[in-house]
């Protein structure tokens, strides 16, 4: 598979026993981790602000609290019919699965700011990581969920641990095959996994960096929810509408790409991404959009301005998940969104001008 050059690493040859002992120091060299023990932290990410602010700019406490009144105020009139006869939905607990939900999104946040501790690698090339994940997950057809957890895997592993430019691919690699072997039922092997860098790591790489990357996380997996909990959630407002569900689920995935989004939490990203798809199918942000998602459509605009923005970045259309929800099989989601942010763009450009 093809892999962008800052992301790949150099050709290595087969691994043979004799090498094999060189890879793998190769592989803890990856965190600067002892051979006697690799469990301890060598090389720390630098501190940065864990606090920082989310996304969506800084709001008074004033506006916050008038932000809760109103969500509180439609959480009390609105009548939210439960069908008991479905189990899937097990309604009996669907609050309380969603508090619990609520905790746990912002311990399993990474350090937005990460980046800052890391000597070699930059925002751009995890964008690349991020667009070759994203073709990993689509060839082997894994779940949607299978890609979130490894990005996630991801960004928190390199928020604890400074990574070569050379092993940025294996900890991408790694953080899909811990990813799958969670979420999937047919997780793909090791060695396929291999086949995916282009025999680029060995089986042995693979699988000791497995061991590294979840001792650093503290086996911490389960505990991540993907924003697409929340969007099945917040797609009872309008009957699970195929449009709106295809075109929201580009405009998430869209999120993966931009670490401007590594600030919000994935209950935010989900209602982003929701809110975005209605204003581009001419629907409006309804009381039952505000119910089912916790949140106002003044809190969203900032997040769908930074989504537009992305999708109007020189050369978007190279990016595989634009090629992706380009197919028919995604009613070419991504085509209709860029059209539609191109000719937004260009009205609100002429009224600008019109006003000067």
């Amino acid at each position: 598979m093809d892999v962008e050059d800052e992301v790949m690493t150099d050709a290595q040859e087969p691994v043979t026993e004799a090498n094999r002992s060189a890879g793998e120091q190769e592989v803890e060299a990856m965190i600067e981790v002892d051979d006697s023990e690799d469990e301890e932290l060598i090389v720390e990410v630098p501190a940065t602000h864990s606090k920082a602010a989310r996304v969506w700019p800084e709001v008074s406490t004033e506006r916050r609290e008038q932000y809760e009144r109103e969500i509180q105020a439609i959480r009390e009139v609105f009548e939210d019919e439960v069908n008991v006869q479905d189990t899937t939905l097990v309604s009996e607990y669907a609050d309380e699965i969603f508090e619990y939900m609520a905790e746990l999104e912002e311990e399993m946040m990474p350090n937005p700011n990460y980046m800052e501790g890391q000597n070699e690698i930059s925002w751009p090339m995890r964008q690349k990581l991020v667009d070759w994940l994203l073709q990993v997950h689509l060839r082997y057809h894994m779940l949607p969920e299978t890609l979130w957890i490894a990005v996630n895997i991801v960004d928190r592993f390199l928020s604890k641990r400074v990574v070569s430019l050379l092993k940025l691919q294996l900890v991408g690699v790694t953080a899909m095959f811990i990813a799958a072997k969670y979420e999937e039922i047919l997780a793909p092997s090791v060695d396929e996994f291999v086949f995916m860098t282009d025999n680029g790591y060995s089986k042995e790489e693979i699988l000791k960096g497995e061991r590294i990357v979840l001792q650093t996380l503290d086996f911490r997996v389960s505990q991540y929810c993907s924003p697409y909990s929340w969007m099945r959630k917040i797609s009872r407002a309008d009957d699970y509408d195929i449009q709106t569900r295809t075109l929201s689920k580009f405009l998430t995935e869209v999120t993966l790409l931009d670490h401007r989004f590594l600030r919000a939490k994935p209950s935010l990203v989900a209602a982003v991404g929701m809110y975005s798809a209605r204003t581009m199918l001419g629907g409006d942000w309804n009381e039952a959009f505000v119910y089912y998602s916790g949140y106002t459509e003044q809190q969203l605009l900032p997040g769908h301005e930074l989504l537009v923005e992305k999708i109007l970045e020189p050369e978007f259309d190279r990016q595989y998940v634009y090629k992706k929800y380009a197919h028919k099989k995604f009613l070419k989601a991504s085509v209709f969104a860029m059209e539609w942010a191109h000719s937004h763009t260009e009205d609100d450009d002429a009224l600008g001008r019109m006003a000067q």
